[in-house]
């Protein structure tokens, strides 16, 4: 089996662009929209609305790109595997037809600010593939492939597969395209910052206040804004409202050096089988390389998939990548969590039914960087007044039945009782009832033991120890909402926006 434990743990875009330094901010700021999140619904609403003359103010809490934006394949398409036909049947063909044309919107969209910011992102126009290696699974290739067309996308049929191993058939979808991730969105920033507009990064957002003016309270000042946009992966802010309306969906990629010219460059792939694969060739820093992605499962379940453990899902990619299209060892691996709406469509607007001047984008379905931004161009047009075509489809407000897996992964678990201090290998962890409370339990890289509440700040569920693959760092997760915390307690993905609690333990 292909070992991917040599390769670097990050991913290819935020390893190859080139560091940010924003500010932190310093003190309170007032501007006419605050936005709360650096990646690609925040800074894409940002310039929007800056180009129809308002003030922003970007707050990212880490450095820009490097959320689930800086982890994505860098796939720029409308075409979301099979998607038309779930969403027709389940919303009806004029849902499925207004969710293709605004990914189309969200591409072109994407093309042009390329163009007008002279944004060096190795934008380029590709044909992508939702490909079967079965005939088994041709029927709903094809059907896919004519429902498509006749929404008006740009889909066709073919069994001409441009891979290097046998397929059956595909859906085509052209004039799509591809980008290096990153480099997109810290062009997105830079035009963003100035002229009355700024952003600042390692400003981390403890609370949002609707009112008039509506607040954004941070560790490092107050942002006061006329409205505020949350464009974070999962709310902040929402009281719980999304928990049973989004589904944590984690998932890999690796990146393996090719041989130039042995997989096409004017193409990218998903497969409609499972396991899935996602494949696409890029040419960075001089280097070729072939991603592949797959391996996905719940956060705090692994789908029922065997070998639940990071290190096998990436040696299977990396086998996959060496035996089908001839990848050499990874230089690099990642991992990223995405938001699945619970009826598959993104949320763009108000927070909650009730709030009058905070915005929400999120639920984007694993394609973000489509479904991102045309869910930023909802909530652009409706801080000014405007009206999208596709505000009713992303209606946030809409009646969603429940996650199916929600109240499964909110069930208490039983945690073993306290019997003093275990063995544990320097940063190892575990979680025990501590005199009726649950605790989290770690070594040290001397392996000197700590303990932290084990309930994660965003709804109290019990977070569980995740063991990282080979140099990849131990976290505590929340199989509830997918919040994440470092070993020592300290918050790296939200909806938590506070660090778990330190304790003492007992003597």
């Amino acid at each position: 089996m292909a070992d991917a434990a040599q390769s670097k743990v990050i991913s290819l875009w935020i390893a190859t662009a080139q560091e940010t330094d924003y500010p932190r901010l310093d003190g309170d700021l007032d501007v006419d929209v605050a936005v709360i999140g650096g990646g690609i619904a925040g800074l894409t609403a940002a310039l929007e609305l800056k180009g129809r003359g308002l003030t922003v103010a970007v707050i990212e809490g880490s450095r820009i790109g490097t959320g689930v934006t800086g982890n994505t394949t860098g796939k720029v398409t409308s075409l979301h595997r099979l998607a038309y036909g779930t969403l027709a049947a389940d919303h009806g063909e004029d849902a499925a037809r207004a969710y293709g044309q605004a990914n189309e919107a969200a591409l072109e969209h994407i093309a042009k600010t390329v163009a007008a910011e002279d944004i060096d992102c190795g934008f380029r126009r590709v044909a992508n593939y939702t490909y079967t290696a079965s005939t088994e699974h041709l029927p709903a290739i094809r059907a896919e492939a004519e429902l498509a067309a006749r929404l008006g996308l740009p889909a066709s049929y073919t069994a001409d597969v441009p891979l290097p191993f046998p397929t059956a058939g595909a859906v085509r979808f052209d004039h799509q395209a591809q980008i290096h991730a990153v480099n997109y969105l810290r062009g997105l920033a830079r035009a963003v910052d100035g002229g009355g507009s700024v952003v600042v990064e390692r400003t981390v957002v403890t609370e949002l206040r609707d009112g008039t003016p509506a607040e954004a309270v941070t560790d490092r000042g107050t942002v006061r804004a006329r409205d505020i946009v949350v464009a974070t992966n999962v709310p902040m802010g929402d009281g719980g409202r999304y928990r049973e309306r989004l589904t944590l969906h984690r998932s890999y990629i690796v990146a393996s050096p090719v041989p130039g010219g042995s997989l096409p460059e004017d193409a990218t792939f998903i497969s409609a089988d499972e396991p899935m694969r996602s494949i696409l060739s890029a040419r960075v820093g001089g280097t070729d390389y072939v991603l592949v992605g797959g391996e996905g499962h719940p956060v705090g379940g692994d789908g029922g998939a065997p070998g639940a453990g990071s290190t096998e899902r990436f040696d299977r990619l990396a086998e996959f990548s060496r035996e089908r299209l001839g990848g050499g060892a990874p230089a690099y691996r990642w991992s990223t969590q995405d938001t699945l709406p619970a009826d598959g469509l993104p949320f763009a607007g108000s927070l909650t039914p009730e709030a009058r001047h905070v915005y929400v984008i999120t639920g984007l379905r694993k394609w973000g960087l489509t479904n991102g931004t045309a869910a930023a161009l909802v909530v652009a047009e409706a801080i000014t007044g405007g009206a999208s075509p596709w505000a009713g489809l992303f209606d946030s407000t809409r009646e969603v039945a429940p996650a199916r897996q929600a109240e499964s992964t909110t069930a208490e678990p039983r945690l073993p009782p306290w019997r003093g201090l275990p063995r544990l290998a320097p940063r190892e962890g575990a979680v025990f009832d501590v005199d009726g409370k649950a605790t989290a339990v770690y070594a040290d890289d001397s392996g000197a033991p700590h303990a932290l509440s084990a309930r994660c700040t965003h709804l109290r569920c019990v977070v569980e120890f995740r063991r990282g693959a080979d140099g990849e760092a131990p976290t505590w997760d929340c199989p509830c909402h997918g919040s994440r915390f470092a070993l020592d307690g300290t918050v790296i993905q939200g909806p938590a926006e506070k660090d778990l609690a330190r304790r003492d333990l007992p003597r």
